[in-house]
């Protein structure tokens, strides 16, 4: 019986774990199987629901930044002027050719296309290596309310390991995006490490900054009854910061500047969003924001997403950087931390804001 002719008890929690996980079918199969209510385990608290979200006046919206001259002193202060305030921002004529993002986003359909048990292979209880990892929700162990979304993760080590255990059907894709967006990441690291004053950025600093990568792909699909579930629930990232394409349908929500408001990302045709993780804010001692994100889920339309992290290295030490508090002889508001404590710490609970910059903080 294929999945669109199956019908799924949405009372039953351990049919629905069952279908999504053991089966490898995930939110996706779960959609398409034409479901009219949603499952209890996705039913979020009346706090978290979209429909109760104060959001923005349509026309706020986080700054647009043109990248055809990165040289220019006025880009410069763009970025470092929406790192501050915002934490978000998108670009445009960012040096990434429109083929290369479409590909991507064809790879992501491909790879969420594969028949339940080729996908199976990539969950954790079956991967190769837990440097491939696919999910459903966040942390589904750890949570009270699941989120609507399924999504690869992959963790970048090496290309010969990616060529041997990334899927084949999204693999190259993968691989010439990350490359190609080096073009946008090493002249950001200039940028902000200039904005807060440093313009000596030797290998040491470049490798804590930059010194690793994760792609996801996220996939979104049509829900049942999205006023009552969320794509994605608040947060902030735990990266450097992060590169996101997205598709046309939308569903971002950030953080808006009097802290209560949801302010939508508009999609806009070959742009790419760029938010400042809770690695940044540490080391640029709060200089730099990470902001509260999240996705509402759609009663329409599937969608996908596809962040690229740019990241320290899990050894890495990261606090304030001494630059930084030299010239600004303020007191850290940071400890050190090892990052793949961080990180590991951010993994352990379900997505509850910026709770999790408490670990590092004096």
């Amino acid at each position: 019986m294929d999945d669109q002719a199956r019908l799924i008890d949405v009372s039953n929690f351990e049919e629905i774990t069952h279908f999504v996980i053991g089966e490898g079918h995930g939110v996706k199969g779960l959609s398409e199987t034409g479901i009219k209510g949603l499952p209890k385990q996705y039913i979020q608290p009346p706090s978290e629901r979209t429909a109760n979200i104060k959001k923005a006046e349509p026309q706020e919206s986080i700054p647009v930044v043109d990248l055809s001259m990165w040289d220019d002193p006025t880009v410069g202060k763009l970025i470092c002027d929406a790192a501050e305030k915002w934490g978000f921002f998108q670009v445009i004529n960012h040096g990434v050719a429109m083929e290369v993002l479409e590909g991507v986003k064809e790879a992501t359909h491909r790879f969420f296309g594969l028949p339940p048990e080729e996908k199976r292979k990539y969950f954790k209880e079956h991967s190769a290596s837990n440097h491939v990892r696919l999910s459903t929700s966040f942390i589904p162990e750890a949570e009270s309310a699941l989120e609507w979304k399924d999504y690869l993760s992959l963790f970048y080590v090496s290309e010969e390991e990616a060529l041997a255990l990334w899927p084949a059907v999204c693999r190259d894709q993968l691989l010439d995006y990350m490359k190609k967006c080096e073009v946008i990441i090493k002249p950001l690291v200039q940028v902000l490490m200039n904005g807060l004053d440093i313009k000596n950025i030797d290998n040491q600093m470049e490798s804590l900054l930059t010194g690793s990568k994760r792609i996801n792909l996220n996939y979104y699909p049509k829900c049942p009854k999205p006023e009552l579930t969320v794509g994605v629930g608040r947060h902030s990232d735990v990266s450097t910061f992060t590169i996101l394409l997205q598709d046309e349908v939308g569903g971002l929500y950030v953080r808006g500047l009097d802290g209560e408001s949801w302010i939508h990302v508009p999609p806009i045709d070959g742009a790419l969003v760029i938010n400042i993780g809770d690695a940044l804010q540490i080391m640029s001692n709060g200089r730099y924001k990470s902001i509260e994100h999240r996705v509402v889920a759609n009663g329409n339309d599937d969608r996908i997403s596809i962040p690229l992290f740019v990241n320290p290295k899990p050894s890495d030490l990261i606090g304030p950087l001494e630059e930084v508090m030299v010239k600004s002889g303020e007191k850290a508001k940071y400890k050190q931390v090892v990052y793949s404590d961080y990180v590991l710490h951010f993994y352990r609970k379900a997505h509850h804001g910026k709770d999790t910059l408490e670990f590092a903080r004096v």
